[in-house]
């Protein structure tokens, strides 16, 4: 890569951004306000999207980068970092040749929505030596931060269980309405829009899943008539609080072949048990993490600014008790909690210096891994099915700050 930011100390000369490019300018563009920061450190030279409206968004939105149809264009555009925004199903697609191509690549969770793309973008970064991020903002999330720091401060021992409910208030608008709603771009929602949990629950645990299992069922969108080629429009186009009760949902995708509520087990490598249950169709929307370890427990009551994480170190009976510590969620500018820009500020920093990440491919891959073996689980009868696991020496390359 490219020299960048020289610090050119006693000569005057002016430090140059970044010269990042973006595939896809869809639901996840809004990380440009992150990345496009002229005589700040980077700058969005080029977008590269298919569609008509990706395109003239971009241009609307950076006037001064150049907007074109052709992944070639891109790859020949002198780059520093990309990041690959696409639909799920053609993240491997673009990152292995973005990789090929040389430039550190960001690319959005999940890595893919197959086990076998995941693992060819991982086996080009390694073979290639190109700088692979991937987008986990949940990591920087100040909630899940939070009980990190608590488990690893010791307030609850050695973990040896996780629950997670994720209550997905929005899930008609945000991922029954276009192409989410279908197995071919998503595999399942258990994956896609688990993957987060996943991985989260494998952080918080410190460990990976080696066997999963699987339920879940197309229980409420499956039913509704109202069906619309939404192609021509955009998630805020139909989003409403109004839209409720889910079974009076309009515009519904022409076709829905995944499940809107999915439970899922896990066993992880270091002995710990893991569940983790997705509902799309409830009222509230948040998540919900319980760790229990051998000398106590927390759970997070609400997941954002002004929340409060409750920590139970003594022995009760009875109903609920007061928590013996109660930890305030914090707050943060920017997307998710301030996330986003701490996930972009370590990506770019990551892209330009390497060195650690809070981030990782392995675990990236971990979490598709365990949710594509559970939607398999889940459609074949619930019984458990082996994870397996990558090569070791991928594993060393990455847990080694992707250095030989």
């Amino acid at each position: 890569m490219t020299e960048l930011l020289e610090s050119a100390a006693g000569t005057g000369a002016p430090v140059r951004d970044m010269r990042v490019g973006i595939v896809g300018f869809g639901l996840r563009a809004s990380l440009w306000k992150q990345v496009h920061r002229p005589g700040e450190g980077s700058e969005v030279v080029v977008v590269c999207d298919l569609s008509e409206r990706g395109r003239a968004d971009a241009a609307e939105r950076i006037p001064s980068a150049a907007i074109t149809s052709s992944l070639d264009e891109l790859l020949g555009a002198g780059l520093d970092a990309v990041l690959v925004l696409t639909p799920d199903n053609r993240h491997a697609e673009v990152a292995v040749r973005t990789l090929k191509a040389g430039i550190p690549t960001f690319c959005e969770k999940p890595l893919d929505v197959t086990l076998e793309a995941a693992d060819a973008i991982l086996t080009t970064a390694f073979e290639t030596g190109t700088r692979l991020y991937v987008g986990h903002n949940m990591r920087h999330m100040p909630v899940v931060v939070q009980m990190r720091e608590l488990i690893q401060s010791g307030a609850i021992g050695e973990v040896k269980a996780v629950w997670c409910r994720h209550f997905v208030g929005n899930g008609g608008d945000y991922y029954f309405k276009d192409w989410h709603a279908e197995r071919a771009n998503t595999t399942s929602l258990l994956l896609q829009k688990g993957a987060h949990d996943i991985d989260v629950i494998h952080w918080l645990s410190g460990g990976y899943s080696r066997r999963v299992s699987a339920i879940g069922d197309l229980a409420v969108y499956g039913d509704v008539a109202s069906r619309r080629d939404n192609s021509d429009r955009r998630m805020w186009d139909w989003f409403s609080l109004e839209n409720w009760p889910p079974t009076e949902q309009v515009d519904l995708n022409p076709v829905i072949d995944v499940e809107d509520i999915s439970m899922m087990q896990m066993v992880l490598d270091n002995g710990a048990l893991a569940s983790y249950q997705q509902c799309h169709f409830t009222p509230d929307y948040w998540r919900n993490y319980t760790v229990i370890g051998t000398r106590g427990r927390i759970e997070n009551f609400g997941d954002g600014p002004g929340d409060f994480i409750h920590v139970w170190n003594t022995r009760s009976q009875g109903g609920f008790v007061e928590p013996d510590v109660k930890v305030e969620i914090r707050d943060g500018e920017g997307g998710h909690g301030g996330a986003d820009p701490l996930l972009i500020a370590e990506f770019l920093r990551f892209a330009r210096e390497g060195g650690a990440t809070d981030t990782s491919p392995v675990a990236a891959r971990e979490a598709v891994a365990a949710g594509v073996l559970a939607a398999q689980s889940l459609r074949s009868g619930g019984g458990t099915v082996e994870v397996p696991a990558l090569p070791d020496e991928l594993i060393e390359y990455f847990n080694n700050g992707q250095q030989r």
